[in-house]
């Protein structure tokens, strides 16, 4: 390290940090993978379109035949669904 300069971190070392290979994380990645299709969106792809589905889920339709990607999306991928959760609960508050 050079004297007065932090050594930016290496992606191996943030992602070692952050994703322990636990039994229950090594499950998630196996269930990623066998889940896996061929047509499916980001998740940047996902928080484009979150609001319209839950809009559209709060007015009665189906959301899982109108935009099946999202929907399957948000099944496989656990912060994602958190975070339409949270959209979902703060629009059912401010419409009551």
């Amino acid at each position: 390290m050079i004297e007065g300069k932090r050594q930016p971190l290496s992606s191996v070392y943030v992602l070692e940090q952050t994703m322990k290979l636990t039994v229950e994380n090594l499950k998630r990645i196996v269930r990623s993978i066998v889940t896996t299709e061929e047509n499916e969106i980001s998740c940047e792809e996902c928080f484009h379109e979150v609001d319209r589905f839950a809009e559209m889920e709060l007015a009665g339709k189906d959301v899982a035949e109108a935009m099946p990607l999202v929907q399957a999306h948000l099944e496989r991928c656990e912060h994602c669904r958190r975070e339409y959760e949270a959209l979902l609960d703060a629009l059912k508050a401010i419409s009551v």
